[in-house]
């Protein structure tokens, strides 16, 4: 029997790549259909929804005319902890989330749920136009919900960083979470027929995946933008992450990754004869760096400059996770290749993420960024904190630059350096290889109805869902991935 569904989320990506003028790249989508030939739901909320989108999608673009909903901000009384009846009781927080029933058909149109990931909700429902566009094709139900201990979803408030109090965050609380929260909004909301499918970008798309793997009873299917499942499980190679940064400008331009390069060699020549100034001097350094340490730091800060540029690669300028001019690798290669001096160029470069107004005079290392137990970057503030627990615990990336493989600097972060850190920082021990043993890894054959969506230009791409698992589908399109839950923008 045909998948018409599939196809017809086929065509929508072609036809929504083409109105965009993406033809640069490629996107790969894996469709786990599933297994059992009791699908007459799947197929034909699938089939029709998909159809209809495909067809109106099209013109709708076209036409500009982008839904822009209102949405509502509310709070949920959530469990603090859903597995243990003894430490918390029924204790409760405020879970915050957003919700909009513009487009909804009462009581039977589907409900799309955005599993938060790591940041204020905001943020997410602002950046992910796609999701509104169906709901208004769909007459769905729109909910973003925020993860715990992210924005305002603070069990403790401000102790919830404390130890203990940050022991309640983890992937399977955040997981009932929205299983909860779910159940419970379709009761109070007369929805109790309607069909759930859960969006989610990034580590958002994660939660998605296990949503569908951990919740199949509550969620219909799942759509996992760019979400690398298979690198924070610890399964490939150390340094591929890097690699993959270094091959977005590459492959721009094969002289920018040299350039890039040469500067971090003069900038580590430098450093050897402990030429301070003139490093203070090159990269207008709000202090003069005095040790080794120091130079870690700039080292650290300029390899995200060009990790954050990589994943935000959009060809539009964006306001999430900082402001970013449109094609920023683009940019980016063209003020390393365009400057005299090399050292200024990086530093020039490097000002695109962390000077992107031009207010700042000079650079202070040690609060425009933070090192952290995820070394492409945990960001600021109380997000930051929170990441950082958990690439301590669940979510393993043990990634390092080498300067073979990629342009950056010898910088490795082994297993028993992630072990000192958070053993230092938090007062625990990761476990190696406990999400891959929660969440099936790789083993995905007995999964259904998950969208894996990917693009080329995607420094994550070597983490995701790559190859069809058994009776899966997968194909390419001209696309840059996280323009799966974008919207158009013409």
């Amino acid at each position: 029997m045909t998948n018409w569904g599939f196809i017809c989320v086929v065509v929508l990506l072609s036809l929504y790549s083409e109105t965009q003028g993406l033809t640069h790249s490629r996107f790969q989508v894996i469709f786990l259909p599933r297994r059992s030939s009791v699908h007459c739901y799947w197929g034909l909320l699938m089939s029709v929804s998909w159809l209809v989108v495909c067809l109106a999608n099209y013109s709708y673009v076209m036409q500009d005319t982008d839904p822009k909903p209102q949405f509502k901000e509310k709070y949920f009384p959530q469990i603090m902890d859903h597995f243990n009846f003894n430490s918390m009781g029924n204790g409760t927080y405020e879970q915050r989330y957003l919700i909009t029933d513009e487009y909804w058909k009462r009581g039977s149109g589907p409900i799309f749920f955005y599993t938060g990931n790591e940041g204020d909700i905001w943020e997410f429902a602002l950046n992910s136009g796609f999701i509104t566009e169906l709901a208004a094709q769909q007459r769905a139900l729109v909910i973003f919900a925020e993860h715990r201990y992210y924005g305002k979803s603070l069990p403790f408030g401000q102790d919830s960083f404390n130890i203990p109090e940050v022991g309640l965050l983890t992937v399977e609380q955040a997981l009932a979470d929205y299983a909860i929260m779910i159940t419970e909004l379709k009761q109070q909301l007369g929805a109790s027929a309607c069909p759930v499918i859960v969006f989610g970008g990034s580590y958002g798309g994660m939660l998605s995946v296990y949503m569908r793997l951990r919740y199949p009873n509550i969620v219909a299917g799942a759509l996992a933008a760019s979400a690398p499942i298979l690198s924070t499980a610890g399964m490939g190679e150390s340094k591929q992450f890097f690699q993959d940064v270094t091959s977005d400008f590459e492959n721009y331009a094969p002289e920018c990754r040299d350039a890039v390069r040469g500067a971090f060699q003069r900038l580590q020549d430098l450093a050897q004869i402990e030429d301070y100034g003139r490093i203070q001097s090159a990269f207008s350094l709000c202090k003069t760096p005095s040790s080794y340490k120091d130079i870690h730091q700039l080292n650290g800060l300029l390899r995200n400059a060009f990790t954050l540029m990589a994943m935000l690669d959009y060809p539009y300028s964006t306001h999430f996770m900082g402001s970013m001019p449109a094609n920023p690798v683009k940019v980016a290669c063209d003020t390393m290749l365009g400057g005299a001096d090399l050292l200024h160029a990086l530093k020039d470069t490097a000002g695109i993420v962390y000077n992107s107004t031009g207010d700042l005079t000079c650079f202070d290392l040690y609060t425009l960024y933070v090192e952290c137990a995820d070394p492409t970057g945990c960001g600021l503030g109380f997000n930051s904190l929170a990441w950082d627990y958990q690439a301590c615990t669940e979510i393993e990336m043990c990634f390092e630059s080498n300067n073979v493989s990629d342009m950056f600097p010898l910088m490795p972060f082994t297993e028993k350096q992630r072990e000192q850190y958070c053993s230092k920082r938090w007062g625990v021990i990761p476990r190696p290889g406990w999400l891959k043993t929660q969440f099936w890894g790789d083993a995905l054959s007995t999964a259904s109805n998950i969208i894996f969506s990917n693009g080329d230009l995607d420094p994550w791409l070597a983490g995701c869902a790559l190859i069809p698992f058994q009776t899966s589908l997968a194909f390419r399109f001209g696309a840059v991935i996280p323009l799966a839950l974008q919207g158009p923008r013409l």
